[in-house]
């Protein structure tokens, strides 16, 4: 999410829009940005379209706009964002005035909800620094002066930046984000007033580019596109495995090497060449734990003969300690590249180091939980004679393997099993429990426990496994010194709500045992089109000791379905109604007469995607019996 439309306080053209004894018109803009990661940026963009707009407009005040002070601006509202989302979590409002007699920028950034007590409440402005603050010494820096203003309800970070004489605007002021990040010729003579002014807010916004890719080669990709053609002619990325230390920097001998993830040159006509000539060259280095900038031969013959000679470097890629890659940028006609482009860089390459580290965490959380998922759900679904079977599963994947659960298997003596389940919570606490839950439930089964029996036996097993956790973390953390565990402390009792059954088929129809805890209740569609559940609620599994659950037998005779659903289908919302509102779940079922299990299945499916604005927030399980 981003920052809500622009809307302005006053029309920034009007006369009556004045500031505190100011007799001229201002210009303003507010808006209000959630607060996520995405926030700073969204108040970047916001705050770069209001200063073009301004001078489009030839707004009193906008010829004190320079290029010097609308990246400074930027960099301030950066960082004020940023840090209000970091401490705060909550929405913010962003104001953002030009002073029109004086061309001076101010810009308010306000929490409407802290999450810190204000220090004094007296309502004066305070100049000190908070020891919880993010950035707020740039801001000091940067601005003419700034302050936070406590009110009821609120806490205000202002900060005034003073407009620069008239005559200093360039005429190049650049104030849209696509400018600022867009690619242009690199010229000389702009680089140093550029790195000394505009650098903090390219890597402001760099790294908001790099945080959110969860893909490392497409990081590779952004990393060279943000830095040529503004910061080299051209560049590279090498990608080593950071476990094993495959791939590492080349020995010149033994023919091993980094993975080259991504070449980019300012001319497109010459990636080509250029990739060949680094793949057969890979970078070389004698310390591999430093992270550069050390030199790295020309690849002149690759750059045509415009590009004889030229200058490239090498950065190695490092986070946590750990080298994951090499970072290489050319520039032909120099013999060296400017100390500060050498310090911008690396600099950069900390955060792509960074944003590659976190893209390679991310894909093996990813792997880990499609392992753990397929480990916790059965390999195949038994097929019962005289019953059509149809399932629907779909985890959302959020922190993990999903809580939801199925199995439907042979139990021995012309038996047949099925069970849905929902663990309370995701990831590897409902793993543990879906590990435990499963096996027990075949094991039990297959012994010739009744249904009652086997949850009786199960909720027994998830209070002894709570229990036996958390007196293992209380001695472990005794013998370790710390404080005995007391009520409420440790691993808590983990709950399961599970509805389960058997089948037994006989001639004319299957006889159904089953039993809900704490689960959805199973449904009955007749062939009339009637519904009706065909169990009573109990309670929770793993939450009352010696819980005695009983279970309900029926019949399904030739065109009865029985539809049974997690909490992902019935609590599916849309807005402040749930899809089972009024008995929303047995109205879908009802419209159903006549369709086979799978197309049931895929009908409820539908209806339960249709219902809410966007995709289900929760894991989403059901599974349809339906006798022949």
């Amino acid at each position: 999410m981003g920052a809500i439309p622009m809307q302005r306080e006053t029309d920034p053209r009007a006369s009556d829009a004045q500031g505190p004894g100011s007799p001229h018109p201002r210009a303003e803009v507010s808006t209000t940005l959630c607060g996520s990661p995405l926030a700073p940026g969204s108040a970047r963009a916001l705050l770069r379209a209001a200063l073009a707009e301004w001078t489009e407009l030839g707004l009193p005040g906008t010829e004190h706009l320079t290029v010097r002070l609308a990246d400074d601006a930027v960099v301030v509202v950066s960082e004020l964002v940023t840090n209000a989302v970091v401490h705060a979590g909550t929405d913010v409002g962003l104001v953002c005035r030009l002073e029109a007699a004086t061309g001076d920028l101010v810009v308010e950034i306000s929490d409407h909800h802290p999450s810190r007590a204000p220090r004094d409440s007296d309502g004066e402005p305070s100049y000190e620094t908070p020891e919880f603050g993010r950035g707020l010494r740039l801001v000091a820096a940067l601005s003419e002066d700034w302050g936070v203003t406590y009110r009821r309800g609120a806490k205000t970070v202002w900060a005034r930046l003073p407009a620069e004489p008239p005559g200093a605007y360039d005429g190049e002021c650049s104030l849209h984000v696509a400018d600022f990040l867009a690619p242009e010729p690199l010229q000389a003579e702009r680089d140093r007033d550029w790195l000394n002014r505009g650098a903090l807010s390219f890597l402001a916004e760099a790294s908001d580019l790099l945080a959110g890719q969860l893909d490392e080669d497409l990081v590779a990709a952004l990393t060279g596109q943000l830095i040529v053609p503004r910061l080299a002619e051209w560049c590279a990325v090498w990608l080593e495995d950071e476990v094993t230390g495959r791939g590492g920097w080349s020995d010149g001998v033994s023919g091993t090497g980094p993975r080259l993830a991504r070449v980019w040159h300012s001319s497109e006509n010459r990636i080509e060449d250029l990739r060949r000539a680094l793949e057969k060259d890979p970078p070389r280095a004698p310390d591999p734990i430093r992270s550069g900038p050390v030199s790295y031969p020309w690849p002149g013959d690759a750059l045509g003969p415009r590009a004889e000679r030229g200058s490239a470097l090498a950065y190695r890629l490092i986070a946590g300690g750990r080298p994951l890659g090499t970072l290489v940028i050319g520039r032909s006609g120099m013999i060296r590249f400017p100390d500060e482009i050498t310090g911008l860089v690396e600099d950069l390459g900390r955060r792509v180091a960074l944003a590659i580290g976190a893209a390679r965490q991310y894909a093996r959380q990813a792997t880990i939980s499609a392992v753990l998922q397929r480990g916790l759900l059965p390999g195949a679904v038994a097929e019962i004679p005289g019953v059509h079977s149809a399932l629907v599963y779909e985890p959302c994947d959020k922190g993990g393997p999903s809580g939801d659960f199925y199995d439907l298997f042979p139990a021995g003596d012309g038996r047949w099993c099925f069970a849905v389940g929902d663990v309370q919570g995701k990831g590897p606490e409902a793993a543990v429990v879906i590990g435990l839950a499963r096996p027990w439930l075949r094991l039990l089964a297959r012994e010739g426990y009744g249904v009652a029996d086997v949850l009786d036996r199960l909720n027994q097993l998830l209070l002894d496994d709570a229990t036996e956790a958390a007196d293992a973390a209380a001695r472990v953390l005794v013998a370790a010194g710390g404080r005995p565990i007391g009520p409420g402390d440790g691993p808590q009792t983990r709950f399961l709500s599970l509805l389960y059954g058997e089948l037994a088929p006989f001639d004319g129809g299957v006889r159904c045992t089953l039993a809900s805890a704490g689960h959805p209740l199973p449904l009955l569609l007749g062939p009339d089109g009637s519904v009706r559940p065909t169990a009573r609620p109990q309670t929770l599994l793993g939450v009352v000791e010696d819980e005695t659950y009983r279970c309900e037998t029926f019949e399904l005779r030739p065109g009865d379905t029985l539809l049974c659903v997690t909490d992902g289908v019935t609590e599916r919302r849309s807005g402040s109604r749930q899809f089972d509102d009024g008995d929303g779940l047995a109205e879908a079922l009802a419209g159903c007469v006549g369709l086979s299990a799978e197309l049931i299945a895929e009908r409820i499916r539908r209806m339960v995607h249709e219902f809410g604005g966007g995709p289900p927030e929760d894991d989403l399980a059901l599974l349809v019996l339906q006798a022949e």
